[in-house]
């Protein structure tokens, strides 16, 4: 009759674990390190986003704060900007009209139906994005900002920048061209080109474009806005963003 090996290693072993007074668990499936991570990185984003809204909450305060300032004597609201905050895209407008004035939101009424569309056109929803304005209240009769006021505001639009953080800023006419980058030239000369920006020490993808209320003007320029957007269609696969 043959005798039956005995495994000296797994008796071994076992007095090993015994004498150490750890509770082991052996179990046969396997860990899902990639939900861990996962719940990790949620766990993250979650915390990003309440320091936004954080720091959003302080920036609107700060802009409240402005003593003297004749557009915002003249305001109803003080419009900070809408949208998602976690958004790869950032739009910046020129300046608040009398339906945002009145709603308290961005991209109001036509002009709002507008942008709609043109964003549709390249496959973005507007809420999936962020919109914001160069100057937060709306100028008197809706004029346009003089390079004063544009100037004044264009240190809260720059945090507002680092807040939000985007992979792509679209500037939509020449007071948030003019606010950001300092041009004062026409629109037709400088839209459709991608700039590099820095903003407190990071780079950010910028181009000019036509505000939706000039198209709703001057309809015969839409083509070119058209341009612009697939322009920045071709920007969003070449970042591989997911908006």
């Amino acid at each position: 009759m043959s005798k039956k090996a005995i495994n000296q290693k797994t008796n071994f072993d076992s007095e090993f674990l015994n004498s150490t007074g750890s509770d082991f668990i052996f179990d046969e499936k396997p860990i899902n390190r990639l939900k861990n991570t996962s719940n990790v990185l949620k766990k993250d984003l979650s915390i990003q986003k309440l320091d936004k809204v954080k720091e959003l909450t302080d920036l609107k305060e700060q802009i409240n704060s402005i003593s003297d300032c004749n557009l915002k004597n003249n305001s109803k609201k003080m419009i900070l900007g809408d949208g998602n905050i976690n958004s790869s895209i950032m739009i910046i407008g020129e300046a608040p009209g009398v339906e945002e004035d009145n709603a308290g939101l961005t991209f109001m009424g036509e002009v709002g139906d507008l942008l709609k569309k043109m964003l549709i056109a390249i496959n973005i929803e507007k809420q999936n994005i962020y919109t914001t304005y160069a100057v937060n209240f709306r100028p008197p009769e809706d004029r346009k900002p003089t390079s004063t006021e544009i100037k004044r505001y264009s240190q809260f639009l720059q945090k507002h920048i680092s807040i939000i953080n985007p992979k792509i800023i679209i500037l939509m006419g020449s007071t948030a061209m003019e606010s950001l980058t300092g041009l004062n030239s026409k629109i037709s000369i400088e839209r459709g080109k991608w700039k590099e920006v820095i903003v407190k020490n990071t780079s950010y993808n910028v181009i000019i474009t036509f505000n939706p209320s000039y198209l709703l003007r001057a309809p015969e320029n839409k083509k070119h806005s058209w341009d612009d957007l697939k322009k920045i269609k071709q920007k969003i696969l070449e970042l591989k963003l997911s908006i």
